[in-house]
C-alpha cells in the first residue's frame, strides 16, 4: 500500500461554495437567506393547513351526516299522515338548501323526485387542485321511506365537502396575502437596514484600499454599531501606527545617511591625519636610504640602521592604526573565534585605550555563537554602552554581562558614570542600538542606576539554530 500523500496528511477541504453565491453582495446573500427560510416557512405552513383542513374537513362531513339522517327520519316520522306523493315533494323541498349534504329523492322505482330548480354549484371559489389535497372520501347513506309498511321511496344523502373547501382556500388566501405583504414590508425595511449597517463596511473597504496604495493618513469616522465601531477604531490605530512607522522609518533612512556620511568623513580624516604623517615618513625615510646609498664613500651603516628602525616603527604604528580602523568597521575575529573570547579582546582594548577607567565583564553563560547578525549585535551594543559611559558619563567603572536565560540572550551593561541627564535626547548610537535589537525581536532599555546607568537588552535565541561553530585563527 501507498503511504499516503501532502494532501492526505493535512485536514478535509472545506467544500468551496457555489461560484455565483460568491460573487454575491453581502446584502443580496442576506435577502436570499431571508428568502429562502420565507419558502421553507410557506412550505410548512401549506403542509399544516391542508393537513388541518382535511381533518376539519372530513369531522365537518360526519357531523353533517349525523345531523341530517335524525333530521330526515324524524321529517318522514312527523308527516306520516300525508298522501304518498305529497310526502315525498315536502322531503324534496325541505332538504334542498342543506350545506356540506345533498339529500335526493327517489320513488320506489328508483326514479329521481326532484322538482324545484338544482341549488348544487357548478363553480366553486377553490381551484380543483387544492380540493383534491383536502377534499374527504365522498360518503353515501340510503334510508328507506315507509309509510306505515310499505316503502314508497327511498333518501340518498351524499357528502358534498366543497363549500367547506370553499371556506378554507378564502381563509387560507387572506392568510397568504398578510404574509405575503408581511414579508415584503419586513424585506423592505430589512433591505435598507442591511444597507446601513453595511455601508461602515463600505467605508472600510474603501479604507483599505487607500492603505494599499499606501496612503496611511486616511481615518474612517466613527460608527453607531458596536462592533463596527470596535473595527473602525481598530483600523485608525493601524493606519495611525503605519503613518508613524512610515515616518519613523524616514527618520531613520536619514539617521543612516547621515551616519554613512559621519563614518566616511571619520574615516577620511583618520586617513589623512594618522595615515598621511605615517607615509610621508616612510617616504622621508626611504628617500634619506636612498641618499646614504648612493653616496660616493662607504654607507654610513648607523644611519641606515636608524633609518630602518624609523621606518619599523612607522609600519607598526601604520598596522595598528590599520588593525583599529578594521575592527571599527568590523571585528576581524567575530565568527571566527567564540563570542565570549571576543568580547574579553574588547574589555582588554577597552582597558588599553582608557587605562582610568577599569572595564570588567562576565560572558561565562554565552554559548560559542548565535549567528553573525546576532553575534555582531551583541559586540556593537557592548561596544557602544562603553563607549557612551565613557565619554557621556564620566564613569570610573563599567562591568558588561551577557548570558542564556529561559530561551533568551539577556545584555547587561552598567557604569558608575553621570547617568542618564533629563533633557537626553537619542543620538546615533542608541538609535542604531535599539534598531538593531528591535530588528532581531528584542527589546531595548536604557534606564538610571545609582550610580551611573544601565543599558538592558533581550534578544529571543532562535530554538533551530543548532551548534554554532567557530574556528579558532592561529596566533
Amino acid at each position: 500500500m501507498s503511504s499516503p500523500g501532502p494532501a492526505d496528511a493535512s485536514h478535509p477541504a472545506t467544500p468551496a461554495a457555489p461560484r455565483f453565491w460568491t460573487t454575491w453582495a453581502t446584502r443580496t446573500r442576506m435577502i436570499a437567506v431571508v428568502l429562502a427560510i420565507d419558502a421553507i416557512a410557506a412550505l410548512v405552513s401549506i403542509g399544516i393547513v391542508v393537513v388541518n383542513a382535511r381533518s376539519a374537513v372530513t369531522v365537518e362531513m360526519e357531523a353533517s351526516l349525523a345531523t341530517v339522517e335524525p333530521l330526515v327520519s324524524d321529517t318522514v316520522g312527523l308527516a306520516q299522515a300525508e298522501a304518498p306523493g305529497s310526502l315525498l315533494r315536502t322531503l324534496d323541498l325541505r332538504f334542498q338548501a342543506l350545506r356540506h349534504v345533498r339529500v335526493g329523492l327517489f320513488d320506489a322505482q328508483g326514479r329521481s323526485l326532484a322538482t324545484g330548480p338544482s341549488v348544487r354549484r357548478d363553480r366553486y371559489a377553490a381551484p380543483a387542485w387544492f380540493a383534491a389535497l383536502i377534499a374527504p372520501p365522498v360518503q353515501r347513506h340510503e334510508l328507506p321511506i315507509v309509510v306505515g309498511t310499505e316503502r314508497i321511496g327511498t333518501a340518498r344523502i351524499t357528502t358534498e365537502p366543497r363549500d367547506e373547501i370553499d371556506e378554507i382556500w378564502g381563509y387560507a388566501t387572506s392568510l397568504s396575502l398578510a404574509s405575503l405583504c408581511l414579508n415584503l414590508a419586513l424585506l423592505a425595511a430589512l433591505y435598507v437596514a442591511l444597507g446601513r449597517v453595511l455601508a461602515p463596511l463600505g467605508r472600510l473597504a474603501d479604507g483599505l484600499t487607500q492603505l494599499e496604495r499606501q496612503d496611511y493618513a486616511v481615518r474612517l469616522a466613527p460608527s453607531g454599531s458596536r462592533e463596527v465601531a470596535v473595527i473602525t477604531d481598530r483600523f485608525n490605530r493601524v493606519a495611525q501606527a503605519l503613518e508613524e512607522v512610515r515616518a519613523a522609518n524616514g527618520r531613520l533612512n536619514r539617521q543612516l545617511l547621515t551616519a554613512q556620511d559621519d563614518e566616511r568623513r571619520r574615516t577620511a580624516l583618520e586617513l589623512h591625519d594618522e595615515f598621511g604623517p605615517c607615509l610621508f615618513a616612510l617616504e622621508a625615510n626611504a628617500a634619506s636610504v636612498s641618499r646614504i646609498a648612493e653616496g660616493a664613500g662607504e654607507p654610513d651603516r648607523p644611519r641606515l640602521a636608524a633609518r630602518a628602525h624609523d621606518i619599523s616603527a612607522i609600519v607598526g604604528q601604520v598596522q595598528a592604526l590599520n588593525r583599529d580602523l578594521l575592527n571599527r568597521l568590523r571585528p576581524h575575529g567575530l565568527g571566527q573565534v567564540p563570542l565570549p573570547n571576543c568580547l574579553d579582546l574588547l574589555l582588554s582594548d577597552f582597558s588599553r585605550r582608557h587605562p582610568e577607567t577599569r572595564f570588567s565583564g562576565e560572558f561565562a553563560a554565552l554559548g560559542q555563537g548565535y549567528g553573525d547578525l546576532v553575534d555582531l549585535t551583541v559586540f556593537r551594543c557592548i561596544q557602544e554602552s562603553m563607549t557612551n559611559a565613557v565619554r557621556h558619563g564620566d564613569a570610573r567603572h563599567v562591568f558588561a554581562q551577557a548570558g542564556e536565560d529561559d530561551g533568551r540572550l539577556r545584555v547587561t551593561v552598567t557604569d558608575d558614570g553621570a547617568g542618564v541627564p533629563p533633557d537626553h535626547c537619542i543620538g546615533f548610537g542608541l538609535s542604531g542600538m535599539r534598531e538593531r535589537v528591535e530588528a532581531l525581536g528584542g527589546d531595548f532599555r536604557l534606564d538610571t542606576a545609582t550610580p551611573g546607568a544601565v543599558v538592558r537588552i533581550s534578544i529571543p535565541i532562535d530554538p533551530e539554530r543548532g551548534e554554532e561553530t567557530v574556528s579558532a585563527t592561529p596566533a
